[in-house]
Order: structure tokens, then C-alpha cells, then sequence
């Protein structure tokens, strides 16, 4: 039976040259704020981490804070910018959850709208943006990983900066696919996590602009203050590593659209969620698929004992009977919420994998149908 993972959405794999770096480092336990030669040497490899994740961003090093992943950067970026200053959160509500959780929290936010593939209303975001002026605080995510809608990002931050607000963009949904230059993006704040491009998890970057000032998320010292602890040194070395490797030249979305074209032309009563594949505002590696009259979980099941892994959407909704917020807020019929799979793909899959994922999507989905049928 063959093993094939379509659930890079969700981690990725250690690539070869970060699990050799990993290992080369492994003895090394200094703590990297002790001033003895074990502390220096862990302290370097910080620093050679920051750098190589300065680089890879286009920022400066002192801008770059190290947090314990995606949900630490979002929570440090929202709850540390509302605390420090007087301000209206406007967020995306098909951001991540650990984004929404936070808006939870927050006093004076809203909502923005979206349409039916994710995109957010820009009407909607100027009407925001005239009344709140500079007190504006925008949160949106670069691209959404389940439905793979990737919003207008340039548009959106030149219309905040109009007005005179600040922005906030998750990028740990997008950084394996498309580069991040944060002086030509003119982003305010950003994050990503480490594992979504071969690195550890338990890792991840926040970047702020230098003017921009936030409330530590964790009181200590390290990382300007904002984000306390002895730093995870393997996991900033494994993130340094990953990203002095990661070439988006090599980003394909010819195994997707396979997929993709086999699903529309050879199963009937399904339908893509999310931005059109041809419209270039799609994640290439993504797709989701609503297979009507289908439980996604079970054929998501049985995929796997096929040995293909694929998801029914965020990995960190996974487990709940609760419909996604990201497909409550684009309006998608209830009775389709739960017929959904998320596959993505790394771009290398084989012919022969492509075609036994397609035999086996057709065998599953009109074997539950028969089932659901009786």
C-alpha cells in the first residue's frame, strides 16, 4: 500500500539539511543568556537564526521576535498592540482561530465582510477606516489554509496605511508558497511558524516594524521583553535553516490542478470552496472539496486506510463537531459544512501517486453515497 501525505497545510515534514543541522546541534545545552562559553555558543545560534530569518523577510534583525509558534505570534501581536494603545480591532472572520479567540476578547472590534470565496469587502474595510481614522487596528490572515483563498493583501494594506492604521498579517498559512518582502509589502506586523516550512514545531517569528510598540505577551527578558523564557535554541536553528533552503521557485501547482481536474470531470455533485483555481488568488498546493451527500470525516477515514492522508480543514479545529467559522462566515449551506476534505500537496507527488489518490476519491465517495442511500 502506498503512503501518501497531502496535509502539508497542516506541518510539513523536518527537510534533510534541518535534521542534519538538528543534529549537529543537539549538544549544545547551554542557556543561551548565561555569559560563560556554553551560553555564547547557544546565544550565536540565535543569533545566526535571526539573521538568516531577517534575510529571508527582507527586515532587520532587531525586528524579528521569536515566539513558540503561529497562535503565540498572533496572541502576541493582538492582545500586546490593544493593551498598548487606544484602538478598534476591524479582523477577518475566516482568520485562525487563534485569531478569533482573540477578537473574543477584545472590546471594541469588528468583524469585516467577506464574500463567498473569502476575499474581504474593501467598501466595507474604507466605511471602517474613514469613522476609526489612525485608531484603526487591522488583522487579517495573508491567505486562508483551509479554503486557500489568498486575500489582496497589497490593496488592503495600502488602504489601511491611507487612513493612517496599522495592519496585522498572518502568514503562517502562506509562507511556504509565497515570499514575504516586508519592506515592499510595507506590512506592520507579521507572523509565521516554523513548522509550515520544514522546521520544529513549537517555533515561530513575529516581526514588527521598529515605531510600532507592543505589551509582552510573557514577562521576562529575552526576545525585547515581549515574549520571556529561555529561547527553544533547536527550534530557531531548525526555522534559520529552513528558510536559507526554501525556494519558491519550486512551488508548483501541477499536482493540485491534477487532482483537481480528475475531482470535476469524474465525480458529480461536487464543487471547490474557496477562490477559483484559475483565478491566481489560491494557494497552489490547496484544495477543498465539498463531495454532497458525503461525511467528509469518514472519507477522510477511509482515505487514510488507503493510506493517503488528507484533512477536513484546520488542523486546529480538528476534532470539533462545531461547523468552521471560515465557512460560516462565507455562507456555505449547513447541509454541505460537514462534506468537506483539504487536500495539499508539496508540489513533488508522483504521476502514479496523483492517480491512485484520483481512483481512490471516486471509489470512497460513491461508496458512502450508496451507504448514505439505504
Amino acid at each position: 500500500m502506498k503512503n501518501i501525505y497531502l496535509d502539508y497545510a497542516a506541518t510539513t515534514p523536518l527537510t534533510e539539511d534541518v535534521k542534519k543541522r538538528i543534529i549537529s546541534l543537539i549538544d549544545v545545552f547551554g542557556n543561551p543568556s548565561s555569559l560563560h562559553s556554553e551560553g555564547e555558543q547557544a546565544l550565536e545560534i540565535i543569533t545566526n537564526g535571526r539573521k538568516s530569518v531577517a534575510k529571508f523577510i527582507n527586515s532587520e534583525s532587531k525586528d524579528i521576535i521569536f515566539t513558540g509558534g503561529g497562535c503565540a505570534g498572533n496572541t502576541l501581536a493582538i492582545k500586546g498592540y490593544m493593551d498598548k494603545h487606544y484602538c478598534t480591532l476591524l479582523y477577518s472572520p475566516t482568520a485562525h482561530k487563534s485569531i478569533l479567540k482573540c477578537a473574543e476578547n477584545c472590546n471594541q472590534k469588528y468583524a469585516l465582510d467577506v464574500d463567498e470565496f473569502g476575499f474581504i469587502n474593501l467598501i466595507d474595510l474604507e466605511n471602517w477606516l474613514k469613522v476609526l481614522q489612525d485608531t484603526a487596528f487591522v488583522v487579517i490572515e495573508y491567505a486562508n489554509s483551509e479554503i486557500g483563498t489568498i486575500q489582496n493583501v497589497t490593496d488592503i494594506v495600502k488602504l489601511v496605511h491611507k487612513y493612517n492604521g496599522v495592519i496585522f498579517v498572518d502568514c503562517t498559512g502562506s509562507v511556504s508558497t509565497i515570499p514575504i518582502d516586508v519592506k515592499k509589502s510595507d506590512i506592520d506586523i507579521l507572523s509565521f511558524s516554523a513548522h509550515k516550512i520544514g522546521g520544529l514545531k513549537g517555533c515561530g517569528v513575529l516581526y514588527k516594524k521598529s515605531n510600532i510598540s507592543l505589551s509582552p505577551l510573557i514577562y521576562g527578558t529575552q526576545e525585547n521583553g515581549l515574549f520571556g523564557g529561555t529561547e527553544n535554541v533547536l527550534g530557531i536553528a531548525s526555522l534559520g535553516k529552513a528558510v536559507e533552503n526554501c525556494y519558491y521557485s519550486s512551488v508548483s501547482s501541477s499536482g493540485r490542478d491534477y487532482v483537481y481536474n480528475y475531482i470535476i470531470n469524474n465525480i458529480p455533485d461536487c464543487y471547490l470552496v474557496g477562490a477559483p483555481v484559475e483565478s491566481g488568488q489560491r494557494l497552489p498546493h490547496n484544495i477543498y472539496m465539498c463531495f454532497k451527500g458525503v461525511e467528509g470525516e469518514s472519507l477522510m477515514l477511509m482515505l487514510d486506510m488507503k493510506g493517503i492522508q488528507v484533512s477536513t480543514g484546520s488542523a486546529c479545529s480538528s476534532g470539533s463537531l462545531d461547523a468552521s467559522p471560515t465557512l460560516t462566515a462565507i455562507g456555505m449551506d449547513e447541509n454541505d459544512m460537514h462534506s468537506c476534505i483539504r487536500m495539499s500537496f508539496c508540489g513533488n507527488e508522483s504521476k502514479d501517486d496523483l492517480l491512485y489518490v484520483c481512483g481512490a476519491l471516486k471509489q470512497y465517495v460513491e461508496q458512502l453515497r450508496r451507504f448514505s442511500s439505504v
